[in-house]
């Protein structure tokens, strides 16, 4: 962990209610249109802990930070909290569905190499990572596809397109800098009357070409929908390549649109290299370890990715993403074309 902005944090846990405050309802960040979001929980049953891991993240940062926390041990005997239970009923509505407000999904994704094809194409697992090891989604890249295109199933042994666990799908241009995520709607060419059967796009992702060559951090800029008044996801059905976020995005049309992006790393000179706090989620140096920030409240991870093992990843997301839509922003992060690394 970065010690800079751990003693920034440090001096921030003597005004808690501040902090709370500020965090009391980060759904207006994400709201675009509509009345401001009714104090409503989502369907999933998510345990009073929300409160809890808003408090839990000074003190972890202490215990992350150079042995600081060690004063305050005393006070809270169990630091980090454990997962809270997440129940997985219907795992398609699931994970299209957004995380309940105040809970952070905490899931692990593997990556398979084994087998013939599997070196070049290989498949990615998504568990929730608590006891139960929860299965939630697949994803692999399609061979013969110009660009990289992976297919997300909910079952970890059908990845076909054509196939009924077919749940989503990750698509990038050209270059690989730009990746737009779909849901397992029709294309726009087979809509029906009221254009209730098209796809929806549920995010991109835009990587910057890095300045610095092939050393130093990635920038990346990840496009959602906006949420309306019942929290609730706005569906983006484009008609056209013009009408999708990416465009949206370029020209600045960002109704029902919300931008996030990457939390800058910080240099720390006794690593030689840049370092972001992930609250002993992730304990590997890579290029894909990001965390996903909306730029009016830099201290609420929307999302978060790292290594922990050569094969395997946590990835932890909280309101408003989706399963999908997190497990398809962590895909294209594989996805290395050397403009981004």
């Amino acid at each position: 962990a970065a010690t800079s902005s751990d003693e920034e944090d440090d001096s921030d846990s003597s005004t808690k209610p501040i902090r709370s405050e500020k965090k009391k309802n980060p759904a207006s960040l994400f709201q675009t249109g509509g009345d401001p979001p009714k104090e409503k929980k989502s369907k999933k049953k998510a345990p009073p802990k929300g409160d809890e891991s808003e408090e839990e993240t000074p003190e972890t940062l202490q215990k992350n930070s150079n042995k600081k926390g060690k004063a305050k041990k005393s006070k809270k005997k169990e630091e980090r909290p454990p997962s809270p239970v997440i129940e997985v009923e219907n795992l398609e509505e699931f994970v299209l569905q957004p995380a309940p407000q105040g809970v952070t999904v905490k899931c692990r994704v593997t990556r398979d190499k084994k087998g013939m094809d599997r070196g070049l194409y290989p498949t990615y697992y998504l568990h929730l990572d608590n006891d139960k090891k929860v299965f939630l989604l697949a994803g692999r890249k399609r061979k013969k596809s110009k660009t990289s295109n992976y297919l997300i199933s909910i079952d970890p042994t059908d990845l076909s397109r054509g196939g009924e666990n077919f749940i989503g799908k990750l698509r990038s241009n050209l270059m690989g800098t730009r990746f737009t995520v779909f849901d397992n709607g029709a294309n726009p060419d087979r809509a029906n009357a009221d254009w209730s059967n098209v796809r929806q796009e549920l995010s991109a992702v835009v990587y910057e070409t890095n300045v610095l060559g092939f050393k130093g951090p990635r920038k990346m800029t990840v496009i959602i929908p906006g949420m309306n008044a019942d929290c609730e996801r706005v569906p983006i059905r484009p008609r056209n390549d013009n009408d999708g976020l990416l465009m949206r995005w370029q020209n600045r049309n960002m109704d029902n649109v919300i931008e996030l992006h990457n939390k800058a790393p910080v240099w720390n000179d006794e690593t030689q290299s840049y370092v972001l706090n992930f609250h002993g989620r992730v304990t590997h140096a890579s290029v894909k370890n990001f965390q996903i920030v909306h730029s009016s409240d830099p201290d609420y991870i929307v999302m978060q990715f790292g290594r922990v093992a050569d094969d395997a990843f946590t990835m932890d997301y909280n309101y408003p993403l989706c399963a999908v839509q997190a497990f398809a922003i962590a895909l294209s992060s594989f996805d290395g074309k050397l403009a981004c690394e």
